[in-house]
């Protein structure tokens, strides 16, 4: 009994020291944005300063919530199309069987090997000769498409998801659409969950391609709006961490409140995929 307590102690103060050592970023980030930019550079704030406001009204007075919303509208959207096309093609590829599904499960597969940079060149010259350049569609409509999506929910569904109960709906009389709605995606929600969280964190720290497809102010995203946060004659680092501060806020609301699907779709799908 002495044993475990003492295993049980340990643990407990190694996890505790692990939770500052990955909190502590976060800590420091918060009390950088509560000084002047060049009290910064003079050593690691520990403690909270007084200039927190005056960051925020220049965060601000460079239009952060026009960013904020473009970043909300892109990765809500983006994550919408994602989570459908990923579903349906991962139920597919799962449940149905048909010539050359093997062949294009594998083809998905080489795809995710595939550097983003290496299209960069053609999906900015696809974007320019239909007319997206500057718009949000880019950041939405392609991303809808990811092969890592399919995987994951192919696994999963091919795991949590017994053909036998497929067949008692056929059985009843159910329509493949009423199959998939009202027996496929309540077995399937934590990876769903799982999922949805991956990809909005994804695409709301996107930063490559809205960088190169995103010129105008009206334009910008999140990431790419703090990097142009600058005054005339100077740059303002503690501005920009105040609105590093601002970004994480929905990734932490998010992840709070479904950081228990979350869990429990990794768990679910290392156990049965």
């Amino acid at each position: 009994m002495k044993t475990k307590k003492m295993k049980s102690i340990v643990l407990t103060l190694f996890m505790f020291v692990l939770a500052l050592v990955v909190l502590f970023p976060f800590y420091t980030m918060i009390m950088m944005s509560t000084h002047y930019s060049e009290n910064i550079y003079k050593g690691l704030p520990l403690l909270p300063g007084g200039y927190f406001m005056e960051n925020l009204k220049t965060v601000f007075n460079a239009h952060f919530e026009i960013f904020y919303k473009n970043s909300l509208i892109v990765s809500v959207g983006a994550t919408i199309l994602s989570l459908a096309v990923s579903t349906l093609c991962g139920y597919a590829l799962s449940k149905y069987k048909f010539k050359g599904a093997n062949f294009l499960f594998k083809f998905i597969l080489v795809t995710m090997m595939v550097p983003t940079q290496l299209g960069l060149v053609a999906f900015v010259v696809e974007m320019k000769k239909i007319g997206w350049m500057n718009t949000l569609l880019p950041l939405i409509i392609p991303p809808a498409a990811t092969g890592f999506g399919v995987y994951w929910m192919r696994n999963y569904i091919a795991g949590a998801l017994p053909d036998e109960l497929i067949e008692s709906g056929r059985i009843d009389g159910a329509r493949e659409p009423g199959i998939l709605v009202k027996i496929a995606l309540p077995c399937i929600k934590p990876a769903i969950f799982s999922l949805a969280l991956m990809n909005f964190v994804t695409n709301w720290n996107s930063f490559l391609v809205p960088l190169i497809v995103l010129n105008k102010t009206e334009t910008y995203t999140v990431p790419i709006g703090i990097i142009n946060l600058n005054s005339a004659y100077r740059n303002d680092l503690a501005a920009k961490i105040t609105a590093l501060v601002l970004g994480t806020v929905p990734l932490l609301i998010l992840f709070t409140a479904t950081s228990k699907s979350f869990i429990r779709g990794i768990t679910m799908g290392a156990v049965k995929g």
